[in-house]
């Protein structure tokens, strides 16, 4: 695992105010990086380059880098207005977020807010943003139709979780991220054994997704918090040490897994915005007992 910093998150030699090491960042025409049409600076993401390309030759150049030196390039150098933050706005989501309001906190912030939400993840998503300066924050989510057509008792979280996340987690992110070539996430290695290589930079078919904090473990984590004095998600303190929506997500007891209280139960591990799940376009079915129904109002 790489070095790092655990009170800043930076090298030790000084960094400008944009977010970069001040005598080697390269920015780009800045002119170009409020058009959506205009170039990058250095290998930029033109239609027809071949994504994983690039990633690969981002990873080789940056794999190892720090994360504030990861995520200047990837806002100023290589994808300049058009590269977004995805955030939960959950258990850990402050470092990410503070580390990105270093850089630029004008950069476009997406979360999903699923009409599932904790209150208080509302609440936090609202207060974190004011207090790091946020500017991009956009929330995005299903439309009324969508909802009303696919699941209009919201039980569907119940007897369809992978359905439930596709229509109302990845659809809206895939809208949402169209107008874009990359998006940040705040994945980590060490968080489940389903991200134990996740690399810094990796590719789909549609965007380079960028993960400044794969290196980072979980004292890394505390430490940065604990460092800049970054308010906490409310639910943690009740136990919830991975939050997503309510109808999934259970509090954790001492010696489990952080991510054991998602989707309690079931094999599901991951919402799907990081794999792909087929968007449902049926309605619920009459069928479904009364307790399933019960059960997804009461989530």
């Amino acid at each position: 695992m790489v070095s790092i910093d655990k009170l800043s998150g930076s090298p030790s030699r000084s960094f400008s105010r944009e977010g970069g090491p001040a005598e080697d960042r390269v920015i780009g025409n800045r002119a170009d990086a409020s058009d959506p049409t205009g170039p990058s600076d250095h290998l930029s993401c033109e239609a027809g380059d071949d994504r994983r390309a690039l990633a690969l030759d981002l990873q080789r150049r940056l794999g190892y880098a720090l994360p504030a030196r990861v995520l200047a390039a990837a806002v100023h150098e290589t994808f300049p207005g058009r590269v977004a933050v995805v955030s939960s706005f959950g258990a850990e989501s402050a470092v990410l977020l503070h580390l990105v309001a270093t850089i630029d906190a004008a950069t476009p912030v997406l979360f999903v807010d699923t009409g599932r939400h904790f209150p208080e993840t509302l609440d936090y998503r609202d207060r974190l943003a004011t207090h790091l300066g946020l500017t991009g924050l956009r929330s995005i989510g299903p439309d009324a139709a969508e909802v009303a057509a696919l699941d209009a008792d919201a039980s569907r979280a119940v007897w369809d979780p992978d359905g439930c996340c596709a229509f109302r987690k990845v659809a809206p992110l895939q809208r949402a991220l169209a107008g874009f070539d990359a998006w940040i996430s705040g994945r980590k290695r060490f968080q489940a054994d389903t991200r134990f290589d996740l690399p810094v930079f990796e590719a789909d078919d549609d965007h380079v997704k960028i993960n400044p904090l794969a290196n980072w473990s979980a004292d890394d984590v505390a430490a940065y918090v604990a460092d800049h004095r970054l308010p906490p998600h409310p639910l943690v303190d009740r136990g919830y040490l991975s939050i997503g929506c309510a109808p999934c997500t259970s509090r954790v007891a001492v010696g489990e897994d952080p991510r054991a209280g998602r989707w309690r139960g079931l094999a599901k591990t991951e919402c799907g915005i990081h794999r792909r799940l087929p968007i449902p376009t049926e309605a619920p079915s009459a069928s479904l007992p009364p307790s399933a129904v019960r059960a997804g109002r009461e989530g």
